[in-house]
């Protein structure tokens, strides 16, 4: 199934095979045997960094939303304005998940994920890519100096979301045939 381990990272070698196996076959059927057996290694050799299913999925998560959050944070780094940032950040977040379907399918399909749309209201559990997306939603406002009732900002919200997150949806979809390659890390004409 997976490459296999090859004396390098095995932490990170369970993590994608981890990934790869609840894809496939559901977050209830992954066991730290199969992992290990999906990266060639002995069943035992997970064990150094994981104490359980429970810990994989977890550190799978974080690194997921690590990487996520480096490609936010990278593309809306220099920008002059929030649209600016909003437009960037839209552009990384669908090539990301371009080149990482099976990132999208276990975050979006096999995860729950928190967020919290209205924009006065703060939860400390909310995923923070998509809090980064809802800060310079709000960034984006107060520099246009928009003023939108508490449900328009969070309508607003949900529309730059959704597109961005629809995007890269259909980018991840295998049947989708489209003229332009969605890796293109300058896909800022789509939004």
């Amino acid at each position: 199934m997976a490459d296999g381990y090859h004396h390098g990272n095995l932490r990170q070698a369970l993590i994608d095979a981890g990934i790869k196996l609840i894809n496939r076959d559901g977050e209830e059927n992954l066991s730290l045997r199969r992992a290990a057996a999906a990266c060639g290694v002995s069943h035992a050799a997970p064990y150094a960094h994981f104490k359980d299913k429970e810990e994989l999925i977890n550190a799978i998560k974080e690194s997921v939303t690590e990487k996520f959050m480096k490609e936010l944070e990278d593309a809306a780094e220099g920008c002059e304005s929030a649209d600016d940032a909003l437009i960037y950040m839209g552009s990384a977040y669908i090539t990301f998940f371009s080149k990482h379907p099976d990132y999208f399918v276990f975050l979006f399909g096999k995860q729950k994920i928190t967020a919290h749309t209205q924009m006065n209201k703060e939860n400390k559990n909310d995923y923070p890519p998509f809090l980064l997306i809802r800060q310079m939603y709000k960034k984006h406002l107060e520099e246009k100096n928009i003023e939108l009732s508490e449900e328009e900002q969070e309508i607003g919200l949900i529309k730059v979301w959704s597109m961005i997150h629809g995007m890269a949806s259909i980018a991840c979809m295998k049947g989708v045939k489209t003229s332009f390659n969605w890796k293109d890390p300058d896909l800022r004409l789509l939004l």
